[in-house]
């Protein structure tokens, strides 16, 4: 009998109950895909995460992401999580104030800064590669159908259109608070005109509206491919987002070129989560998309596998 041994936190948040679920597993173990897979299908978080030695020397640790149904390239908030459990476990050592590390991902190296104040660890930040801005979808109608809006919910002043730092997300720009929190996210619709196309089957919809006055936008996510219904928190989301944000002007231009943005997401299923993020750019060029949070630990458990195979 294998016992494996993980922690329980929410990230991208301060409190309870609140952000992101995750499930942390950081014993190296030389486990299987297959098991990896039927792991987080057993846990049925929207992610869990694996821990490994690095195969790179220039590489801290190695992280492997699944959802119940698939494996992921990058996450946001696994790697965020991951980088929370390693420093308050200290299995990476962390000085007062700022420590870099590297994770290897499917995506390559993902740059981490672990924020530690005294003995706090205060935030965790990921860079990820710089966005690609893919195709715009001109069917504003068919978007509306997707949530259960009139087209008049839809803000027509900016492209719906893919963006991906890693993995794509279709953004969906949404006229008002009031309109994105009665959306009523359609299947069939899905089904029928989005999931065939590995560009439009994560759902991102967002609005300059906000609940609290220190948030940029307020958004959700939704995608069914990966076996989530509803995302509480995209970390993965938040750096296309914000490149989506500067890129068409949603929010104001920056002489300097360096945009912060907070994301509120999670609140229409009592999960309220605060991702931050930051953009630098120089000219039309972008120089460097950051995400980030904190944590809280919820607790800890073990499995038993019979095999690791």
């Amino acid at each position: 009998m294998n016992i494996l041994n993980y922690t329980l936190l929410d990230v991208f948040t301060t409190n309870q109950f609140g952000g992101n679920q995750l499930a942390v597993f950081y014993g190296e173990e030389d486990l299987s895909t297959e098991i990896m897979q039927r792991i987080a299908r057993e846990l049925n978080l929207s992610e869990t995460v694996f821990i490994f030695t690095a195969d790179s020397p220039s590489a801290d640790k190695k992280l492997r992401i699944f959802t119940p149904q698939l494996e992921l390239p990058m996450a946001g908030h696994p790697t965020i999580g991951a980088a929370y459990v390693l420093a308050e476990k200290e299995i990476l050592k962390t000085e007062p104030g700022q420590n870099q590390w590297i994770f290897e991902e499917k995506v390559g190296n993902i740059p981490i800064t672990v924020y530690r104040d005294h003995s706090r660890i205060s935030k965790v930040e990921m860079k990820q590669p710089n966005p690609v801005f893919g195709e715009k979808i001109q069917d504003y109608e068919r978007a509306a159908s997707l949530l259960s809006l009139s087209i008049d919910d839809i803000n027509m002043n900016f492209p719906i259109q893919t963006v991906s730092t890693g993995v794509p997300f279709l953004f969906i720009p949404i006229q008002s608070l009031a309109a994105i929190k009665r959306i009523n996210f359609r299947s069939d619709v899905w089904e029928k005109y989005f999931s065939r196309n590995p560009h439009t089957t994560n759902i991102f919809t967002f609005t300059a509206e906000t609940e609290e006055p220190e948030s940029t936008v307020h958004s959700r996510m939704f995608a069914p491919a990966m076996g989530i219904s509803e995302d509480p928190a995209t970390g993965a989301a938040s750096g296309p987002l914000g490149a989506y944000l500067v890129e068409h002007g949603v929010i104001p231009s920056n002489e300097d070129g360096k945009y912060f943005i907070r994301s509120e997401q999670g609140f229409e299923i009592g999960r309220p989560s605060y991702i931050d993020i930051s953009i630098q750019k120089n000219g039309n060029d972008y120089k460097e998309v950051k995400i980030g949070g904190n944590c809280v630990i919820m607790g800890s458990g073990q499995l038993y596998i019979r095999s690791l195979k």
